[in-house]
């Protein structure tokens, strides 16, 4: 069980690190186009 449960969890973390990174740049880039697409309309 424990073999186990340290398989997952370090599946867990190799998945994670990409996600945040991802999932920061998605953030960052739907923000910014909210942005220019405010200052397009004015």
């Amino acid at each position: 069980m424990s073999t186990l449960e340290s398989v997952i969890w370090h599946t867990l973390g190799y998945i994670a690190m990409p996600s945040i990174i991802l999932g920061g740049f998605v953030v960052v880039a739907v923000i910014s186009m909210g942005i220019l697409s405010l200052k397009v309309d004015k």
